[in-house]
């Protein structure tokens, strides 16, 4: 228990106050607020450990083998109370079935199943597809959720003896061998349960976030629906895979590791299969768009999503967000134009730097002359023409020049004068928004001798233009398509313009993206990893590609997507662990409704947490680096050096190797070596240089002699001045540093997250270290972000000399404000990406939805799912195309009948036809074409489609089921391809609508609610004509060895043209 001074208890009785309370407490120091909270959540929390740590102490007398045969009965004891919590309501589940007519068989065995308990993924679909079926699922989740919070206490103390018996064994995890020696303290299984009630943990680093996950693992997995442990590489889901999977399966759980096996085989569906499943989280995704992508059972290996465990949720669920998970395919041609326009381009760009270093030139000219207005406004010619320039970047270097510049900028702004820009630069830049607009100037100088280049033409004026002036029909049809075909091409090659000029000028090698093998390859941004098989959208990525010089890939189109919170908001439960979640409090509720739970260190932090050093220029802030490095190395002490980039990483690599000092550099060019590298990071003298990857998920274990003094009696050297076991008397040394692993940092981080991720590295479970940042005012932060109150404190400082350090709380605090706006924009941008997806979400439940149907149906229900469709086209051509909607005195019977007839072939409607004549159908007294009509029509088509069945069994058991799931399937695949194509081209352009004071999500809703809407009808229509007009056709038997093969046969329309190649190799595969 945290022990509570006379202050502390103070602060907490404010804390119990209403808003005034608060209000005083927010003065106090965050430490001892930290405290205070720390001791009311155990205080709270004690009784829940008490019962599992006297259950634990009850179970050292069992044998091996009964304490195994408690999961059996736990799994007894959960079916029997689901069965009797359930029995009350099973009646209202009967007619829920009965009023969607479902067969009483089927009905019949889903009652059956959910009365055992046995609610496994497929019943959950059915579920969730009746009417109020959602209500029905949300019962079932809350009794499996009563049961598991009554045997909870049980069962943690299960698998907290499991540990205690493991204790000094070893087994071999990810190739190297681990010994177990863990067994849970209370802050553990305090992070426990608040996981299994679905919270997002934040535990420190260090505080065993992987062991804690153990316990809500084995417990939500005893329903049999498996449980997902969410990692963020495939080394940290194979290392826990087979570390944690010990004490699982000697419970006898099965455990699967989905990084083991390729996607799509049957070792990946066995990993799905086994009741506790690791992976990373991409798999899980990209296995989730394959799964709706399948063509037979087999090839699907998810079973659900039940429960999932995120490791290092944050990173997963905040930074990675922004970014969808994509499945594509190429485009059928490539329109880019590139190649063409990359020389064009570079030579603006050339023409750029060369007017910046000339405006740089006057600037400085006019700075040295003492006219700062007119320096101010050269300078904001250079922030808004080449922020990253070098000679840009020196004169922004002085705070006072931003402050110059900061003044033109709202001078220009009242004045509106900024259209003069289009007169001075080639093209303007915005940094902070990631755009550039090219200028009249700009324009002129690509393109000298035709003015035209820039000009888009107006396709819908164009096209009435055509309309009013030609007469021939076929003339008019190619004067259209030629002017579609122009619009394109002009519209293409001006975004290749502008995404080359982006490439060049706000994405750095080394920075946002590598090049290896000829490839560009992205680099998060967050963690410093390789993103292998990620690619920038909109033509992005190939316009860098062109930039670099590599093979430019060719375009692709989406065949399947959804973003990352749409992917694990599917889950029925979902919790996480980190060591930095409190910052993100609200978007894990407003996202993903999830609260964050703090948990106290087992022991006491004694890592040093020093203020920020700011110098003035990035040159004098690595020297201030390397002479840091070199002292603390020079004790023995072990450094961990963490940098915002590859640049970064390499260039002070470089210049401890030309002092002759040996270090480790682990960013994206060497992540295979990452858990190599962290291990050896705490050892004596050790100096590792790292990208924020840092080795998330890897502890940074202390070597011997790293800690001088702790809980040693016999030791009677000096002391640092901050040692935290310093006694009266004691000899203190005010030139050595702290004990422990030092942690520096080269920059700040966007993210206050990462930042904290990076001091974490240091001062694991009570060991002490140390953590500083360096800083400059050439750092992207700052030089972006700073505000004008920093910027005038710093002035007030004086001329800061070179190689002069800052040290301001003010800064400091300016700095964390910057940093929170910045959070707060990309929240922003999340929320956007997920409020445009949100409609795409809904529109793919369906359709998924209708895919599933199909690949997991009986014979039985194909019969309902191509007659359902064909009456719901049958009805809609009637009611729309021929007039029965009562609109006209006399519906085309006729002609309607005539369609079907095309299309069903195979049946007879010539008797319809006569009577049609004779007006049979038409009811006089309502003015409508009767409802008999569609009745008869329907009765004929079931007898066709019987009549078919009949005919493709005869080729084989099953083949009608194969041949309608192949249809049902490729239609909808083929349809809502080219539906997220329109979607994404309309999502591309839909913020221009703002411009006409519309809300252009508003907007997008309504266009993608029609474009849904005439999907869904294509999708019945094609199908209805599809599968009634192809036939299959048989060629005769393998002939004898030795002998010509005969042709395979092959699905064939009317006529014996072949249908489609696909349905053959379909079918030879079933």
């Amino acid at each position: 228990m945290v022990k509570l001074t006379g202050a502390d208890k103070f602060v907490a009785v404010l804390n119990r106050l209403p808003f005034l309370g608060r209000f005083i407490v927010s003065f106090f120091p965050e430490w001892r607020r930290r405290r205070v909270e720390d001791a009311v959540y155990l205080g709270k929390i004690q009784g829940l450990l008490a019962a599992i740590n006297g259950e634990a102490e009850k179970l050292r007398s069992l044998s091996d083998e009964q304490l195994r045969d408690r999961t059996v009965e736990f799994r007894r004891r959960l079916r029997e109370g689901f069965s009797s919590r359930i029995a009350p309501h099973l009646d209202e589940l009967r007619e829920r079935l009965r009023l969607v007519g479902k067969p009483d068989s089927d009905a019949v065995e889903l009652v059956a199943k959910v009365s055992r308990g046995e609610v496994d993924h497929l019943v959950r679909r059915t579920l969730k597809e009746l009417e109020d079926g959602k209500a029905f699922l949300n019962r079932v989740k809350a009794i499996e959720q009563e049961l598991l919070d009554e045997l909870l206490v049980e069962a943690f103390a299960t698998v907290k003896e499991a540990c205690r018996r493991h204790v000094g064994q070893s087994w071999e995890s990810a190739g190297s061998e681990v010994r177990w020696d863990m067994v849970p303290f209370d802050v553990q299984l305090a992070g426990a349960a608040e996981l299994h009630h679905g919270a997002v943990v934040e535990m420190a680093t260090g505080e065993g976030k992987t062991l804690v996950a153990l316990f809500p693992l084995y417990l939500n997995a005893l329903l049999g629906w498996g449980v997902h442990l969410v990692t963020v590489n495939d080394y940290l889901s194979r290392r826990d895979s087979q570390w944690m999977g010990r004490i699982l399966e000697y419970l006898g759980l099965t455990v699967g590791c989905i990084d083991l096996s390729n996607p799509g085989t049957p070792e990946r569906r066995a990993a799905y299969q086994c009741d506790v499943t690791y992976g990373t989280n991409n798999e899980f995704g990209f296995d989730y768009l394959r799964d709706n992508m399948a063509h037979h059972r087999d090839a699907s290996v998810q079973r659900g999503h039940h429960f999932a465990i995120i490791d290092e949720v944050d990173s997963i669920l905040i930074d990675e967000a922004r970014t969808p998970l994509i499945i594509s395919g190429p485009v059928d041609r490539s329109t880019h134009q590139y190649d063409r326009l990359k020389p064009l381009v570079s030579e603006l760009v050339r023409k750029q730097n060369a007017l910046i270093s000339e405006i740089a030139t006057e600037a400085q000219r006019l700075l040295d002359e003492g006219r700062d207005a007119e320096a101010g406004e050269k300078l904001m010619f250079l922030m808004k023409g080449a922020p990253k320039h070098p000679r840009a970047v020196k004169l922004f270097q002085e705070p006072r020049n931003k402050k110059l510049m900061t003044d033109a900028l709202n001078r220009w702004t009242i004045d509106k004068r900024f259209p003069e820009l289009d007169d001075i630069l080639h093209f303007i830049i915005d940094e902070k928004g990631h755009t550039i607009d090219l200028t009249e100037r700009g324009r002129v100088a690509i393109s000298p001798n035709n003015p035209e280049m820039f000009v888009l033409i107006d396709l819908v004026d164009e096209i009435a233009r055509i309309d009013a002036a030609e007469p021939d029909p076929a003339r008019k049809a190619a004067l259209k398509e030629e002017a579609r075909r122009r619009h394109e091409e002009r519209s293409e090659e001006l975004h290749n313009i502008s995404q080359l000029l982006r490439a060049y000028m706000l994405y750095e090698k080394d920075v946002e993206y590598v090049v290896q093998d000829n490839k560009v390859i992205i680099v998060d941004e967050y963690t410093g990893r390789l993103m292998h098989g990620r690619r920038w959208s909109d033509g992005l990525h190939q316009a860098v590609e062109a930039k670099e010089g590599v093979k430019i890939e060719r375009e692709t189109q989406t065949l399947a997507t959804i973003t990352i919170q749409n992917y694990f908001r599917m889950y029925g439960k979902l919790a996480g662990m980190t060591g930095t979640a409190e910052t993100e409090a609200g978007e894990f509720d407003h996202i993903y409704k999830m609260r964050v739970q703090r948990v106290p260190t087992n022991r006491p932090v004694q890592r040093q947490d020093l203020d920020d050093v700011i110098y003035k220029t990035k040159r004098e802030k690595y020297n201030a680096i390397i002479e840091e490095i070199e002292w603390i190395h020079s004790h023995g002490m072990p450094v961990l050096v963490g940098t915002t980039s590859v640049e970064d990483s390499e260039t002070l690599a470089r210049m401890l190797r030309r002092g002759k000092v040996s270090c480790n550099v682990l960013n994206a060019k060497q992540h295979q070596r990452e858990a190599e590298i962290i291990r050896g990071a705490g050892q004596r003298g050790a100096i590792t240089i790292a990208t924020n990857m840092a080795g998330r998920g890897t502890d940074i274990k202390l070597g011997p002699d790293v800690i001088r003094c702790e809980k040693r009696t016999d030791y009677a050297g000096p002391r640092c001045p901050t040692c935290p076991w310093r006694q009266a008397g004691d000899t203190v040394d005010d030139d050595l540093p702290p004990c422990g692993l030092h942690v520096i940092g080269s920059a700040r981080h966007e993210s206050r997250r990462i930042d904290r991720q990076l001091r974490g590295r240091s001062g694991r479970q009570g060991d002490p270290g140390a953590s500083q940042f360096f800083l400059s005012f050439e750092d992207e932060l700052l030089r972006l972000f700073m505000s004008e109150r920093a910027v005038n404190m710093v002035l007030r400082l004086g001329k800061i000399e070179e190689g002069e350090e800052i040290r301001s709380g003010l800064i400091t605090r300016q700095i964390g404000k910057a940093q929170s706006k910045v959070e707060a924009v990309n929240f922003d941008r999340r929320k956007k990406t997920l409020e445009y997806d949100d409609v795409m979400n809904r529109q793919r439940e369906v359709i998924y939805s209708r895919r599933a149907q199909a690949l997991f149906a009986s014979t039985e229900e194909c019969r309902s799912i191509v007659l359902d469709t064909c009456a719901e086209v049958v009805e809609s051509a009637f009611l729309s195309e021929y007039g029965g909607n009562g609109d006209s005195e006399r519906a085309d019977v006729a002609g309607f009948i005539e369609w079907i007839q095309r299309t069903v072939a195979s049946a007879d409607f010539s008797g319809l036809l006569r009577e049609s004549a004779q007006q049979v159908w038409y009811d006089h007294e309502k003015k409508t074409a009767g409802d008999e009509l569609l009745v008869e029509v329907m009765r004929r088509i079931g007898e066709a489609y019987d009549k078919k069945v009949q005919l493709l069994e005869s080729f084989g058991p099953g083949m009608a089921l194969r041949f309608t799931q192949f249809v049902v399937l490729q239609t909808i695949d083929t349809d809502w391809r080219d539906h997220l194509l329109a979607m994404d081209e309309l999502r591309q352009g839909i913020g221009l609508r703002g411009y006409a004071q519309v809300n252009p999500l508003h907007e997008y809703q309504k266009e993608a609610f029609n474009a849904f809407e005439e999907l869904l009808t294509n999708i019945n229509r094609e199908i209805f004509e599809r599968w009634f007009r192809m036939q299959i056709a048989v060629g005769p038997p393998p002939p004898p060895a030795g002998q010509a093969p005969v042709r395979a046969a092959v699905p064939r329309a009317p006529g014996g043209v072949p249908a489609s190649p696909m349905l053959a190799r379909a079918i030879a595969q079933r």
